[in-house]
């Protein structure tokens, strides 16, 4: 079981005492494992129940409809992936997706522009289905505003004012939501595999899904089941994160594993990020705080972290689907 983490005092009062002992203990959580359910949260349940539905219903249109937003025709990486298409790992991950950001108009690229502003631009959404728009982007502004909120107890937890991190947010905040169905699955060599282990590359991940469980965090080597809990958000926090602190916050690794004959996952994943030209620069500790921390950089010369935000997540982009950089990245050097 995941610690249980109550916002509702937090947010009711962030400088009184009980929102100060709720600084503490997201801090101390996110030290220990950096996965939590989110309660108190004030979003209402009815909204993630309809978010789902909605999500359900994109799933069950004809291929063909699905197929007609392809994430291959956006080189925003904006769109769906069929089953089995992205890549985690080097490996093909067994679930299809729908992949949504800020809804924007796409920059006129000059020469001396950097790559990932390519990531600016609109979304595409199924045009059999008109109501998935509105509800996804109601959703995203609530779980924008819980975010913020997040970061501000984490500022305050780690000794900082309530607006540290605003400026890295402000005015465009590069979010991201993933709407994933994890099919069952009969291929024995493929051992149950939806999601391959991995870490989640930005700061806060917030997840929201029907009862069928598969997530799995790696506690101490070994593979945890998490089973969804009602009304709750489960939470964890990206490598961005475990960089600028040295490691004192952590961002585990998991997975998620197929669900039986009969039964799928949908989870919608919210990714909240800084600005793409945000540099995330190291976050100064309380000496109590900078003693335990265990060093948090990513040794893999062939993986690096780049402190320019939308710099490193275009690597990461660019690597997970390659139908995209085929289409739209070609003479570009390999991520």
């Amino acid at each position: 079981m995941l610690p249980v983490l109550d916002f509702h005092h937090f947010l009711q009062s962030p400088h009184g005492p009980d929102g100060a002992q709720f600084c503490r203990r997201l801090v101390q959580t996110c030290h220990d494992s950096g996965f939590f359910f989110l309660t108190g949260h004030g979003v209402d349940p009815a909204q993630n129940d309809k978010l789902l539905a909605v999500s359900q219903k994109f799933f069950a249109l004809p291929a063909r409809e699905r197929h007609e937003i392809a994430i291959a025709r956006s080189p925003h990486f904006r769109g769906y992936t069929l089953l089995g298409d992205e890549l985690t790992q080097g490996k093909n991950a067994w679930r299809d997706q729908l992949d949504i950001g800020p809804e924007e108009e796409a920059i006129a690229m000059t020469p001396d522009d950097p790559d990932w502003l390519r990531l600016r631009g609109p979304n595409q959404w199924p045009a059999k289905l008109p109501e998935l728009r509105g509800v996804v982007t109601s959703w995203a502004q609530n779980m924008k505003n819980i975010s913020m909120e997040l970061f501000r107890a984490l500022a305050i937890g780690l000794g900082h004012d309530y607006h540290y991190f605003d400026d890295l947010m402000t005015p465009n905040p590069y979010f991201r939501i993933k709407i994933s169905r994890y099919p069952a699955q009969t291929d024995a060599k493929r051992a149950g595999q939806g999601l391959g282990l991995h870490h989640d590359s930005g700061l806060f991940t917030l997840i929201t899904q029907n009862q069928v469980p598969g997530l799995q965090i790696q506690r101490g080597g070994d593979l945890q089941d998490i089973e969804p809990l009602d009304g709750a958000f489960i939470v964890n926090l990206g490598e961005m994160f475990q960089i600028a602190t040295n490691g004192f916050l952590k961002a585990t690794k998991h997975q998620v594993k197929s669900p039986p004959l009969g039964a799928e996952r949908i989870s919608i994943a919210y990714f909240m990020n800084p600005r793409l030209d945000a540099i995330f620069e190291p976050i100064p500790l309380p000496p109590e705080i900078a003693a335990r921390a265990e060093g948090g950089q990513n040794t893999d010369p062939g993986d690096p972290i780049y402190s320019t935000f939308g710099e490193n997540t275009l690597k990461i982009r660019k690597r997970s689907h390659p139908d995209v950089v085929a289409a739209h990245y070609a003479s570009d050097p390999a991520p």
